[in-house]
């Protein structure tokens, strides 16, 4: 079967234009239906990884279409195309479904805006969509920050999510240590590894502890990411450590290596401790006490030394 396109329309006067704020972007936008090899994918797209997705192909078809459009922009290079800025993996999955003979699904919605964006508004714009989403505190913030320090440089790159560039840095630095999870059952789990290990503190977070870890890890000698927590314990001790970091070691074998910690004396917790003993006494007893020469030598000891402490302290 020939199918044929009609070419993309340009905005047309009779459509009303609507304003959507962004952050600092406010967009004139306006909704139509266009063929989907009319629109062009963003080639400095700020996600990262696959994006064909098998869920999301079975939400389309259930929806009987996008369930959101497309927000694209007139294409700068391609007269009469649409370039996404934001949509990318929706369009991908639209393709697999009438690559598959879903023809219904070629002709998508899309919000379309009066010009073309610049790069910096592209990307604020975005990032402030995806932060709207509950992907981007579980999984994408650290992705993001990597994919724009690659795109524009760390200053920008921080500028554009608002954090200062330290902040960039961690975040940066959780995704680069993620991508070294390589035989987890979930890949989208080693984000949470990566936060996990790197929340350890850095005095303690060597290069060899990091490797360590990942080895474990990969080994399947760690399975919990939560477990990770044990080496704010385990780290400072030199023998626990020691231990973790060669070949037999792990976490449970390491922790019975940590020394007991010695408890310091404590002047003032004793002090509290005899005021405490002193209230705690009876009332019954302290009638039957009444007229004791030597309970009453004991306090008149214990008002010395009171008086005596007061005046070294008030000093």
């Amino acid at each position: 079967m020939t199918i044929t396109r009609m070419p993309a329309p340009s905005p047309p006067n009779v459509v009303p234009m609507q304003e959507r704020r962004l952050d600092r972007t406010i967009l004139r936008t306006y909704r139509t239906q266009v063929d989907l090899d009319d629109v062009v994918p963003n080639p400095n797209q700020p996600r990262l990884g696959p994006k064909e997705d098998d869920e999301l192909q079975r939400q389309i078809e259930a929806n009987g279409g996008l369930f959101e459009p497309l927000l694209v922009e007139p294409h700068p290079d391609l007269p009469g195309k649409y370039r996404i800025i934001d949509g990318d993996r929706r369009w991908t999955n639209s393709q697999k479904l009438v690559e598959r003979g879903r023809d219904q699904y070629r002709q998508v919605q899309v919000e379309v805006t009066d010009r073309t964006l610049s790069e910096d508004e592209r990307l604020r714009v975005w990032i402030y969509i995806h932060r709207q989403r509950k992907e981007w505190d579980a999984k994408e913030k650290e992705m993001v920050a990597y994919r724009l320090v690659d795109l524009v440089g760390r200053a920008s790159a921080a500028n554009i999510l608002g954090i200062t560039v330290r902040e960039l840095d961690k975040l940066v630095e959780v995704f680069e240590t993620s991508r070294r999870f390589t035989e987890l059952r979930d890949p989208s789990a080693a984000i949470t590894w990566a936060r996990e290990l790197m929340g350890v503190s850095k005095k303690l977070l060597a290069p060899s502890v990091i490797d360590a870890v990942v080895k474990k890890v990969n080994e399947k000698r760690i399975t919990n990411s939560k477990d990770l927590r044990k080496l704010r314990a385990i780290l400072p001790d030199p023998v626990a450590r020691a231990h973790f970091l060669s070949d037999p070691g792990d976490l449970e074998s390491a922790q019975l290596r940590i020394r007991p910690v010695e408890r310091k004396h404590k002047p003032l917790n004793e002090l509290e401790g005899a005021v405490e003993a002193m209230k705690s006494v009876p009332w019954t007893t302290l009638q039957e006490l009444k007229g004791d020469s030597v309970v009453l030598k004991k306090l008149e000891e214990a008002e010395e030394l009171l008086k005596s402490l007061r005046k070294a302290l008030s000093q």
